[in-house]
């Protein structure tokens, strides 16, 4: 197969550009949830960082303060689906 074909296939594989089953699943429950539920959730972590930190438990400290990016992209993810995914499409 030569690259001009493989890129035809590529053009061609999702003329619709909808979303699987599982993505359009997850897309269902998680528009559902208000953002700001997700800033919350950084916020909250970041506390109880600090606080495990302030008592001398630095390991759980950085294992519950890395929590705080992936709420916060969890976050963006859920606001996109609102304007670009689901809802979109209803």
């Amino acid at each position: 197969m030569d690259a001009k074909e493989l890129k035809n296939q590529a053009d061609n594989a999702n003329p619709s550009y909808k979303e699987g089953p599982v993505a359009a699943t997850i897309e269902k429950y998680t528009a559902k949830l208000p953002s700001d539920l997700y800033l919350w959730a950084a916020l909250g972590s970041m506390g109880v960082s600090a606080t495990l930190k302030i008592l001398k438990k630095d390991e759980e400290a950085l294992f519950v303060g890395q929590w705080a990016p992936s709420f916060l992209l969890l976050g963006l993810y859920n606001k996109l689906v609102k304007m670009e995914g689901f809802e979109k499409d209803k």
